[in-house]
């Protein structure tokens, strides 16, 4: 496993990152003109390819997302933010080097590994609240939901907080596709969730609310599990009533959102053909079924993209509008139509599975064109470690 560990740190702490590098008249040409669309059409990962697409409707994206990719392993990062960017960009910043690290101490990578980096990002980011929240107070309001997926030796790891989803399409009977969703949506819309709320909280009548028309935990918010919130977390963030969006008339007296994942893994069977992450605003406008159908009887490049401009098609139509009329929207006002969406798609070629086949190392992030180092100090001498224990 440490063949893996070895490239990632390797490729991670690189004087010089390789990022996605946007190519401004090639990758908006492909998008047909639409500039708040980012996408990396096809690349190879350790596995097979990958297809990334995002698209912006907020003023200041939310979505943050990431693509890690090495000889033995692949992880995938999709991070929806809301109440602004400073969590799904921590999340993003971190979570992945909290893995790598814990995978180094503990020599493998389990369930157990991905629950302990999803904590220890929890922390940090309550800790970057701590210390702003004196000159930024709106920043105990700020969360992410926070999707995760890492193939690591013919084996699926999948952790969620919020309702960013993961759908597998596999083959089924005669050929078809068949799409199963590997993840839970913690969202008040689910009555499942309502049920736990309620029961964890039998003295709050106000846990879940229904407010025009949807339901909402303490009738603020929709996700039950988040990285950050922590205004719904800690009384020490709770906000006074000159935020009355957020304000509580009562102190909470236990978490109400907590950042425990859920967590599923599976060994990747043969009939497995690719897996679908993505934002919860693709899933507002598509079914599991309908996505995995698209991927399927699409071509590979480019697929992501299509999946994308797919919802994008069908907000167009419930507001009774074209697309291309969609596509004039400035961001800001777009968030009326749409929400933020990132879209990746991981293909499996089984003929790859156990085999040394070169794959490029590279972290790709979603939406940026910047190129750099990022936590250079933290990485620095990891791989020389590595080294000594492999």
């Amino acid at each position: 496993m440490f063949s893996w560990l070895k490239s990632m740190a390797s490729a991670c702490w690189r004087p010089v990152r390789r990022y996605a590098r946007m190519n401004k008249d090639e990758d908006l040409d492909s998008a047909d003109g639409d500039a708040l669309i980012w996408c990396r059409d096809l690349e190879k990962h350790s596995y097979g390819e990958f297809s990334y697409a995002v698209v912006q409707a907020n003023e200041i994206i939310e979505d943050h997302s990431q693509v890690e990719t090495g000889r033995d392993g692949t992880f995938v990062g999709v991070y929806d933010g809301h109440g602004g960017a400073e969590a799904s960009r921590f999340i993003s910043d971190n979570l992945f080097l909290h893995l790598i690290r814990l995978v180094q101490q503990n020599k493998t990578i389990s369930e157990d590994t991905l629950r302990s980096a999803f904590s220890a990002t929890e922390d940090g980011f309550l800790s970057l609240v701590r210390r702003s929240c004196g000159i930024k107070p709106l920043i105990a309001a700020i969360g992410s939901c926070c999707l995760v997926g890492v193939i690591w030796k013919g084996t699926l790891y999948v952790a969620n907080l919020g309702d960013s989803r993961a759908v597998i399409g596999y083959l089924g009977r005669s050929n078809k596709i068949i799409a199963e969703q590997l993840t839970r949506d913690h969202n008040a819309s689910m009555e499942e969730v309502r049920r736990e709320l309620r029961t964890l909280h039998p003295e709050d009548s106000h846990i879940v609310v229904l407010k025009h028309g949807v339901w909402r935990i303490k009738g603020i918010i929709q996700v039950s599990r988040s990285i950050g919130d922590a205004y719904l977390k800690r009384p020490e963030f709770s906000l006074d009533p000159s935020f009355p969006r957020f304000h509580l008339p009562e102190p909470i007296r236990r978490p109400v959102l907590t950042a425990e994942p859920s967590i599923y893994s599976r060994v990747i069977q043969p009939n497995d053909k690719f897996i679908i992450f993505a934002s919860d605003g693709l899933w507002e406008h598509l079914t599991n079924q309908q996505a995995a159908e698209i991927v399927y009887n699409s071509p590979r490049t480019g697929v992501a993209k299509r999946l994308l401009k797919s919802a994008l098609n069908e907000a167009a139509r419930k507001r009774e509008m074209r697309y291309d009329d969609l596509k004039k929207i400035e961001k800001g006002v777009r968030r009326f139509f749409h929400d933020d969406i990132t879209v990746i798609v991981i293909f499996i070629d089984h003929d790859m599975l156990g085999k040394k086949i070169p794959v490029p190392e590279v972290s790709i992030r979603g939406f940026t064109d910047t190129a750099g180092p990022s936590n250079f100090n933290i990485l620095q001498g990891m791989d020389a470690h590595v080294k000594s224990v492999t």
